[in-house]
């Protein structure tokens, strides 16, 4: 690995790792957080596309990318608002813990990784780690009911959210479209959904119109990181690169910073015993995350 491939390859520690601290210090709510993040990704998106050359993909290619970008901002909505529940620092490593086991039992079931029974075995108990990492992330000295059932609500709500992160990874993969030219039609289908989203909210709510509130606008400079970590993944995961199981690897560095960020910058406080356990909690994810890519 070359140094040029190690620095695009921990492009996205800082692009996702910053991006969740940064929107919710923006403020606002989900409506506001995806209808600018949405905006900032199609922004520079467009940009990218334009500079680069890249066309659009047509037919089923580009339906596809289009229902990728759809999936990624669906969860997303869901995402942001279990920040609202119980904090960017718990929510991450959750939804993080999810997009972990989702991508290795997808790559199992139908793309025929782990091939034989230590393989699987050793996949599986890297699977339960993951588990186990991310419940140390959350893990609470002080419990109180109302601390559990938001916890408990807000992780429900990230395993549904599972489905358009899954929806995003794997719809690229069924067009055969390499993630360059999908990048834009990805960027569309986010800021459809955001659309369509704030449309949803102004109607609901009389008194909440996320078009008009300029929070919503302040959020393209996250959706600017959010764009900049996607992008350098796809260009990081090339066989040039660093190839896409280390290039995943190193993508997931970023719960690391978005978990502490959290708690230094969004004062979503932990004792000493709690932040011990956070780091250990983060470690075992990220070994077994490893794991799960090269057995």
């Amino acid at each position: 690995m070359n140094t040029t491939a190690l620095l695009v390859g921990l492009g996205p520690l800082l692009g996702w790792g910053l991006f969740p601290t940064i929107a919710s210090k923006i403020g606002g709510k989900p409506a506001n957080q995806i209808l600018g993040t949405t905006l900032g990704t199609f922004v520079f998106g467009l940009v990218y596309a334009l500079i680069g050359g890249y066309t659009m993909p047509t037919g089923s290619a580009l339906l596809l990318s289009i229902i990728s970008g759809i999936g990624w901002a669906s969860a997303e909505i869901v995402t942001f608002m279990s920040f609202g529940l119980v904090g960017s620092s718990r929510a991450m490593p959750i939804t993080t813990a999810f997009q972990l086991l989702g991508a290795s039992l997808w790559g199992v079931i139908a793309l025929g990784n782990w091939p034989g029974i230590p393989a699987k075995i050793i996949g599986t108990i890297a699977l339960v780690a993951i588990i186990i990492g991310a419940y140390m992330t959350v893990w609470s000295e002080k419990k109180t009911a109302q601390k559990s059932s938001l916890l408990k609500k807000a992780t429900i709500w990230l395993l549904f959210g599972e489905i358009g992160y899954w929806a995003y990874s794997a719809a690229p993969q069924a067009a055969h479209v390499d993630g360059q030219h999908a990048f834009l039609p990805q960027a569309i289908g986010m800021l459809l959904t955001g659309i369509v989203y704030g449309i949803y909210v102004a109607i609901k709510n009389k008194d909440e119109n996320p078009f008009t509130e300029i929070v919503s606008y302040k959020q393209i400079f996250a959706g600017f990181f959010f764009a900049f970590a996607a992008l350098t993944y796809l260009i990081s995961a090339q066989p040039n690169m660093n190839g896409l199981a280390t290039g995943f690897v190193l993508s997931q560095t970023s719960v690391i910073l978005a978990t502490l960020t959290g708690i230094w910058f969004l004062d979503q406080k932990k004792t000493k015993k709690e932040m011990a356990v956070t780091i250990a909690g983060l470690v075992i994810i990220l070994i077994a995350a490893a794991v799960t890519e090269f057995v």
